[in-house]
């Protein structure tokens, strides 16, 4: 799995969007595949969570939305290495008070770096022609996504 990850991260540096979202069951594996992965780059996983939330916290929640981009951007441009991005524990980005698209906010951070994100939601289908989606329907947070112009890597 590690070298299908390494291969793969290599192919998309030539892309125009340079996401691969790393999906799989609860329990598959994803974090460990990625720290694994980041230890063979020389990189740490940022903890999306951990760091966002940490900084958001001290802004009023009315203000939040409004800053979010901006020190999201900052947080990856410290927690990068190169041109790689590893990222962890986005489920942050899916509260609806942020008012964040977070597929679409991936994908703008991979235009610049090749970005490998934990997918905390499920495939539905098969890689070709699936969804992916986030908490249940009629959840607050509930996203449903085509894999349009999207790289799932699928665990199991």
């Amino acid at each position: 799995m590690l070298e299908k990850l390494e291969r793969l991260a290599t192919e998309v540096a030539a892309l125009h969007s340079k996401l691969i979202l790393l999906v799989g069951a609860p329990r598959t594996g994803k974090t460990a595949l990625l720290v694994a992965f980041g230890k063979r780059a020389k990189t740490e996983p940022m903890n999306v969570g951990s760091e966002l939330g940490r900084r958001l916290a001290a802004i009023p929640r009315k203000q939040r939305h409004l800053q979010t981009n901006a020190i999201l951007r900052d947080l990856t441009d410290q927690h990068a290495s190169g041109d790689l991005l590893l990222l962890d524990n986005i489920e942050i980005l899916f509260d609806r008070s942020l008012q964040l698209d977070p597929l679409d906010l991936l994908k703008r951070h991979a235009h610049a770096r090749r970005v490998v994100a934990v997918w905390p939601g499920e495939l539905q289908g098969d890689t070709r022609t699936g969804r992916l989606t986030y908490a249940d329907m009629g959840h607050p947070e509930h996203r449903d996504y085509a894999l349009t112009s999207l790289i799932p890597f699928e665990i199991q």
